[in-house]
């Protein structure tokens, strides 16, 4: 198959880039190669013809999404709808990377694909814009990530949060982290390995969720990644008002799919997750044993 990764140099189309190189033609598109806000920019698509374009561009910053709407709805949701429009126009298939920000978080358990979002911030309002966009093409999947961490490290954001969380500990920083948000942390290589099944087992059009298996609080989340380096920060739980932030953020809003494993798709534990990622990343040694 032919298959066009926008954003191919972000955290997520770098892992993508990986997994489909080496039995697909792939065309890796870049920022400089196409403006997904721009129809025009999008006539590249024509041009390359691919099957599949897979869309992981967005304007991802939280915070910064509430002060700049209509740069966050250009990106995340008329770029949907350019890539959907234009991939209906080659009969190509649409994959449009989504977010645990379309739910409240009022669910108090993992959010699967049967339930209804209602998004509380202007990203995840956009994300969910882009969603419905890109449903204009039949041919598409949704697939809804959460809370990322990969090797290329998030572009704009600086890394992620393992490498932000291993930093300030080897600075001996103070490091507060919040305790009362939950989610399902995801490392992209598992999620981009995840998606190519979904391709090339022909799985029904939709909306899947692929997060790792399990979720914990950000706060947990930062205790494992020490454990596992055996760095011994001085770690310290917050609640989520102390951060004053702009953006409202969902209390717990970890994935679960109930539809992959109908399918004998099954993602690995986020514990299990992390270490494979601090093993790439050569932070830990792949024979370091395990407590």
């Amino acid at each position: 198959m032919k298959i066009a990764i926008v954003g191919s140099t972000g955290q997520l189309g770098t892992d993508l880039m990986k997994v489909f190189q080496d039995e697909h033609e792939v065309i890796g598109l870049t920022h400089q190669d196409i403006e997904v806000t721009d129809s025009d920019s999008c006539l590249i698509l024509r041009k390359h013809h691919p099957d599949i374009i897979i869309n992981t561009a967005a304007f991802h910053k939280t915070d910064q999404c509430e002060e700049e709407p209509l740069k966050t709805f250009s990106v995340n949701a008329i770029g949907a709808r350019n890539i959907a429009t234009m991939s209906k126009e080659i009969k190509a298939t649409t994959i449009f990377i989504s977010t645990d920000f379309v739910f409240d978080g009022s669910k108090n358990e993992p959010y699967t694909e049967d339930d209804a979002p209602n998004p509380i911030n202007t990203y995840g309002i956009s994300k969910l814009a882009g969603e419905l966009y890109t449903k204009q093409n039949p041919k598409h999947y949704i697939l809804r990530l959460a809370s990322l961490f990969g090797v290329a490290g998030a572009s704009g954001k600086g890394g992620n949060f393992v490498e932000t969380m291993i930093t300030k500990a080897k600075r001996n920083e103070t490091i507060n982290v919040v305790d009362d948000m939950w989610m399902s942390p995801t490392y992209t290589k598992d999620a981009a390995t995840t998606l190519k099944k979904i391709i090339e087992s022909k799985l029904p059009f939709g909306t899947y969720h692929a997060t790792n298996q399990g979720y914990c609080t950000w706060f947990q989340f930062a205790k494992e990644i020490f454990k596992i380096t055996g760095i011994n920060p001085t770690l310290t739980p917050i609640k989520t008002e102390q951060l004053k932030m702009k953006a409202e953020r969902p209390r717990f809003s970890a994935l679960k799919s109930i539809k992959l494993p109908k399918y004998g798709i099954q993602m690995g534990g986020w514990k299990q997750a992390l270490r494979d990622y601090l093993i790439e990343k050569g932070h830990i040694h792949a024979n370091q044993p395990r407590e």
